[in-house]
């Protein structure tokens, strides 16, 4: 374990050691290091804690440390173990030791004599090698995940080798705050959510659908011109296709299960396509000649996440994926990868967001996956080799790939420099296999296709949380919801803003979708003009064309853009806009 890792987690055992001088009755679930930090699980009782109780926890956290109080780990016998926690009164911790074998060997982390916590480790030496911190929310956690079990209190904390860099890590999160896409989903008019529709069912608004229509549309149009072709299927399928297709084992408590009062069938929302896509596939018979066969569809899937999971457009249990299934020859592998990684380049660029790292993500020896060995080790090898041909940035993990396949998890960089898992390019051997999908080759034999897994977006409604909070809501020109807003200084324009809105019904923004018309609405209402201003501010319109009766003696357009104000000629006017795509 890397030294800022120990560090972090001994900060998890000061924050219980603080906790337990501040409420003696407190009991403790678990508290791990993890990325940028650490947290602790804690049963307050009847206590109510929120983030205005961190000043006080962090201020007692600070007292332990200066005491410089040495770690030392210790073991001890299960039933030594037991006695221990019994002693505490800590129930979690009773839990999670009897559900070890009984010749295990616990161990103890003695904080001087102050503080003892049952853990693996490992530690700093002592508390004078623990680094700058801060703690910095609070937030629910149900026991072990599961809703049935107890909610927790989970309070977060940060930590980093040097003061610079924690100061560095605390002004991107204010950032982040600022661009959250819950708040500014709200404030731009894109989504809502409701409690007659249900938890992690967002509704998109005019704006909002208008947004996601025009990313998903742009994103099918890349595949499109690389020979994708549309398909469509049904969101209930028997749950037949899922047991065949393995899914049904691996996932299935996250179905969502339709019951036919009719025949008595048993049918599942679709969490995802690609089964269905095999069915298409295998509806007739295929030869070499017509591979490889590429399917695309943007459809909405359901799955039934936990409630304390979900969260603003993050994740959601209506998800739409930008799907693409591609059967093809193994001597075609290469070519379909080059095809896909240049569509993830476009269309990454294109948004904005061209800083992209591949994770090669690889099976474990966890016995979790389908299919054999060496069709895993010769896909990996696969994947590793399109990652170097294609001239990615990558690095390789395991234990992230899909069950049936490794695959290529791009990683793109917003714009206050967080890492998002975006699109995917995954290799399966496995669901041909189970499908019995085949086509003929050209020795007349019957042969086995590999399917190669496409997201471009993934899912858009995760997307769009990553693309909103990148760009703060000030869309690109191309794809922002309203791209112009005219507004009046007063009622005598009206024949002006005619001549204004004839121009822009002729213009074709044709990048980087293709005959797209320009979106804009007139606020010719009787408020001020500063008002009206501000209103479209507040929607973040990039274009804000202000008109008065000077303009329209002048024959002009004054424009207001996000940073900036022109003044442009009617007869140029089309000409400016086009620019701003």
């Amino acid at each position: 374990m890397k030294e800022i890792e120990k560090m972090r987690h001994t900060l998890s055992h000061v924050l219980a050691a603080a906790v337990k001088e501040l409420y003696p009755h407190a009991k403790f679930g678990i508290g791990p290091a993890i990325d940028d930090g650490f947290y602790y699980d804690i049963d307050f009782g009847d206590t109510k804690i929120s983030d205005s109780d961190l000043n006080k926890i962090e201020k007692k956290m600070r007292g332990i440390i200066a005491r410089k109080l040495p770690m030392v780990k210790r073991t001890a016998s299960k039933s030594e173990a037991l006695d221990w926690a019994r002693d505490q009164k800590q129930d979690y911790k009773i839990e999670l030791i009897e559900e070890l074998p009984e010749n295990e060997e616990l161990t103890f982390y003695d904080m001087g004599d102050l503080f003892t916590d049952l853990c693996k480790g490992p530690h700093v030496k002592d508390l004078s090698q623990t680094g700058p911190f801060k703690l910095v929310r609070v937030a629910g956690a149900y026991w072990r995940g599961d809703e049935k079990r107890p909610m927790l209190t989970r309070i977060y904390g940060v930590a980093f080798d040097t003061e610079d860099e924690l100061n560095t890590y605390l002004k991107r999160q204010e950032e982040a705050k600022k661009r959250d896409h819950r708040k500014l989903g709200k404030e731009l008019d894109l989504f809502c959510f409701s409690d007659l529709v249900g938890v992690g069912l967002p509704l998109f608004t005019p704006r909002g659908t208008e947004l996601r229509e025009l990313l998903a549309n742009y994103s099918l149009s890349l595949r499109g011109k690389e020979g994708f072709k549309k398909v469509w299927t049904p969101h209930i399928t028997k749950t037949d296709l899922y047991k065949t297709s393995g899914h049904y084992a691996k996932f299935g408590d996250e179905l969502f299960m339709v019951h036919s009062q009719v025949n008595g069938e048993d049918f599942a929302m679709k969490p995802m396509n690609c089964p269905h896509h095999t069915q298409i596939f295998a509806s007739r018979p295929r030869t070499y000649r017509e591979m490889p066969v590429r399917y695309m569809e943007a459809t909405t899937d359901y799955r039934d996440e936990k409630t304390g999971e979900l969260g603003g457009l993050s994740r959601v249990r209506s998800l739409t994926q930008d799907d693409s299934h591609v059967f093809c020859r193994k001597d075609q592998i290469k070519e379909e990868v080059a095809h896909l990684v240049n569509i993830v380049k476009e269309l990454y660029a294109t948004v904005g967001m061209q800083k992209l790292r591949a994770r090669l993500s690889y099976r474990s020896d966890e016995d979790k996956y389908l299919g054999d060995k060496k069709l895993w080790d010769m896909a990996q090898n696969q994947i590793k080799q399109a990652a170097i041909d294609n001239g990615l940035e990558y690095y390789e993990q395991e234990g992230e790939a899909a069950f049936y396949g490794p695959k290529i998890d791009f990683m793109a960089e917003d714009a206050i420099g967080r890492e998002h898992q975006l699109a995917t390019i995954q290799l399966d051997f496995v669901m041909p296999e189970r499908f019995g999908l085949e086509f003929t080759n050209e020795k007349g034999e019957k042969e086995r296709p590999v399917m190669i897994h496409h997201a471009t977006l993934g899912s858009i409604e995760r997307f769009l949380s990553v693309f909103i909070e990148h760009t703060g809501g000030w869309f690109p020109f191309w794809c922002a919801p309203e791209q112009v807003r005219i507004v009046t200084i007063n009622d005598k324009v009206s024949d002006y803003v005619a001549k204004i809105t004839k121009v822009l019904d002729d213009i074709v923004l044709d990048k980087p979708l293709k005959y797209n018309e320009l979106r804009y609405t007139i606020d010719d209402t009787s408020d001020s003009l500063s008002k009206k201003i501000k209103r479209a501010t507040e929607l973040k319109v990039p274009a804000i064309l202000v008109v008065g009766p000077k303009d329209a003696e002048e024959g002009i357009v004054s424009i207001r853009l996000r940073d900036s104000e022109e003044k442009v000629k009617l007869a140029k006017l089309a000409e400016f806009l086009k620019e701003l795509k």
